[in-house]
């Protein structure tokens, strides 16, 4: 019986995470024009591991990830102009959209963006 509520909960568990495998594709606009990442998610109960990438970085592997019901939040740490640089990332999964805020903390710049899951 103890195995039976055992494998409830667990079920109960995953029903509540949100289906962020895959990929997604994001865009926002900045004052330099459009700024489009592309984001491969992996997942392993909570934790959230892949990789970014877009024009101005290249391809990251995504670090520090988790997933929490409906939430997420994940770090890249990529060379740009020969700086490293560190941005964090939180959002929010709702079907097969994702509203994510990226923080530039080095920069002090936040920028949101909306992405839509290709597969």
């Amino acid at each position: 019986m103890k195995w039976l509520i055992a494998l409830f909960a667990l079920f109960a568990f995953c029903a509540s995470a949100a289906d962020v495998a895959g990929t997604w594709k994001a865009s926002a606009e900045t004052q330099n024009g459009t700024f489009e990442t592309t984001f491969v998610f992996k997942v392993d109960g909570a934790k959230l591991t892949g990789s970014t990438s877009n024009n101005f970085t290249g391809e990251n592997p995504i670090a520090d990830g988790k997933i929490d019901g409906d939430n997420i939040s994940f770090s890249v740490t990529a060379n740009f102009n020969g700086n490293e640089l560190k941005m964090n990332y939180k959002g929010k999964v709702s079907g097969n959209e994702l509203k994510l805020t990226l923080e530039v903390p080095a920069r002090d710049r936040t920028l949101e963006m909306t992405a839509k899951k290709v597969s």
